[in-house]
């Protein structure tokens, strides 16, 4: 039988851009995966579909799983000869019990490895602003666990030495016993005005920060019902934070952003909503698929005889895609194009055309069906032949207006839009959505909110829609989505990516 084998893997305190390369590589090879409560959704999705997932997390109300019943599950798991996974929130080896889980299974035997992570003792007061050290502040932090009462009188924590050995003091888990340690550090030596700042949900859309003193910080967390999962910092450096609070002034701080484009076009968009402090959430409500054989056989005839067309108008990248994959099966190139003049609907569009060593003819200024017509009036003969490839579900209005142009429009589905098939993500979602988890749904075609509404079911719309925005990428989109009973709150003033994410950040100043 194969050798099983133990990977401890810190996922960081919560942002998932903050795992280690090596730690994400540990997920993608896994076979089982036995993780926290706070454990990003994200970093498990990178899982392999076989992989099986394991839920042991622990909350202040509740265990899942005790801890001898999580040593042993490891290894039960690794005797089958099987790839685990201890995803752990922060590092494992910090207040983690990694070091207690990893004594098991020397104790069996069981071969394993250490995955270090970052730890929100540094990660969540640096994305409040606060550094730990600062060379006019302090050049020693101390972290001490939270979770151990400070009144027992059999305390393996020396007050005395933790209030006056450091500048800076990082607490974590420590919120039920907030008050408890503010006396402590008072009564050895802290003074009552020292800063205090309480961080919760750090590295996440929902973080928040409460700044108080060792005095104060109390009766200010139990007024805001400030609670768990947060890390305390006390400590002068606490005051840097006016000035370096740079995660929550991002434009897009604090907002879940639902993206509904196809997988392989959700990452543009994704990290344009990431650099910009906000959370994208990606939902594919639609999948690219090749085109029905007789739409490839009329796509090969129109390539045999490409050089009798006028113009060619390409409408989407995937458009651009699929036409040169064609292209290339029939074993032509860029070269075989030189009759045609070019027409591209969006930058994104052109940059395809471009990458391929190609010249556009036209690029609209507006980027609709309407506003080519209306440029390209001027350009088209009475019998031109026009070709566009694009998608199976395409709007009617350009071919339908060309022609009354007097072109000759072959129209051909070079590729098809079909619904995402995701069992169970539509009612996954619909509770996100009712739960307020997400704050603003995108759409960018009138395909993703046909989708999405199939997914999610338009009688849900009532459930949520009063706690979440809708954005649109354009006038048609949002024609859409009013028809099927969904208002449009932020529409972008350019049809493009960019153009949405621009819109998104001036609708939340």
């Amino acid at each position: 039988m194969k050798k099983g084998m133990v990977y401890f893997v810190g996922a960081g305190p919560g942002d998932p851009g903050l795992m280690t390369v090596k730690g994400l590589s540990c997920i993608q090879k896994a076979d089982v995966i036995v993780y926290d409560r706070l454990a990003s959704s994200k970093l498990l999705a990178q899982a392999p579909r076989r992989a099986e997932l394991i839920y042991v997390g622990k909350s202040p109300e509740k265990h899942a799983l005790v801890q001898e019943k999580i040593n042993l599950l490891l290894v039960e798991k690794a005797k089958e000869g099987k790839c685990v996974v201890r995803l752990k929130g922060g590092d494992p080896f910090l207040f983690g019990r990694g070091g207690e889980e990893a004594e098991c299974l020397c104790e069996h035997a069981i071969l394993f490895e250490v995955v270090p992570g970052v730890t929100s003792a540094l990660a969540v007061p640096a994305y409040a602003g606060i550094p730990v050290t600062h060379r006019n502040y302090t050049s020693a932090v101390c972290i001490v666990t939270g979770n151990e009462d400070p009144m027992k009188e059999d305390s393996d924590l020396d007050w005395s030495k933790i209030a006056t050995s450091a500048g800076t003091l990082v607490f974590l888990m420590g919120m039920a016993n907030l008050g408890a340690i503010c006396q402590r550090l008072m009564e050895n030596g802290r003074a009552p005005k020292m800063p205090v700042a309480l961080i919760r949900w750090g590295t996440r859309p929902e973080q928040r920060t409460l700044i108080g003193t060792l005095a104060t910080i109390e009766t200010y967390a139990r007024e805001t019902h400030f609670t768990n999962p947060a890390v305390i910092v006390v400590g002068d450096v606490v005051n840097l934070r006016e000035k370096l609070a740079w995660f929550e002034r991002r434009p897009l701080f604090g907002k879940r952003v639902l993206v509904t484009r196809a997988r392989e076009q959700a990452s543009q968009m994704s990290q344009a909503i990431e650099y910009l402090g906000g959370e994208a959430v990606e939902f594919p409500t639609i999948c690219v698929a090749p085109p029905l054989k007789e739409d490839v056989a009329k796509l090969d005839t129109a390539l045999a005889e490409v050089s009798g067309y006028q113009w060619i108008v390409f409408t989407s990248v995937n458009g651009v895609v699929a036409f040169f994959d064609r292209l290339a099966a029939l074993e032509m190139d860029v070269r075989d194009l030189k009759g045609p003049r070019l027409c591209a609907i969006g930058p994104k569009t052109a940059d395809e055309l471009r990458g391929k060593g190609l010249r556009v003819d036209f690029l609209p200024e507006l980027y609709r069906a309407e506003a080519i017509v209306e440029g390209l009036k001027g350009e088209i003969q009475e019998g031109d032949r026009i070709l566009l490839p694009r998608a199976d579900i395409a709007r009617k209005v350009l071919p339908e207006t060309l022609t009354m142009l007097g072109a000759q429009v072959n129209e051909i589905a070079a590729y098809r839009t079909v619904q995402a098939d995701d069992e169970g993500a539509g009612e996954r979602l619909c509770q996100e959505l009712c739960e307020g988890r997400i704050h603003i749904v995108t759409f960018t075609s009138s395909s993703t909110v046909t989708n999405f509404l199939n997914l999610v079911g338009a009688e849900s719309i009532p459930s949520w829609r009063s706690q979440v925005r809708v954005a649109s990428i354009g006038p048609i989109t949002s024609e859409t989505a009013a028809k099927r009973g969904l208002t449009v709150d932020i529409e972008a003033e350019e049809y493009t990516i960019e153009g949405l994410v621009k819109s998104l950040c001036e609708s939340v100043q």
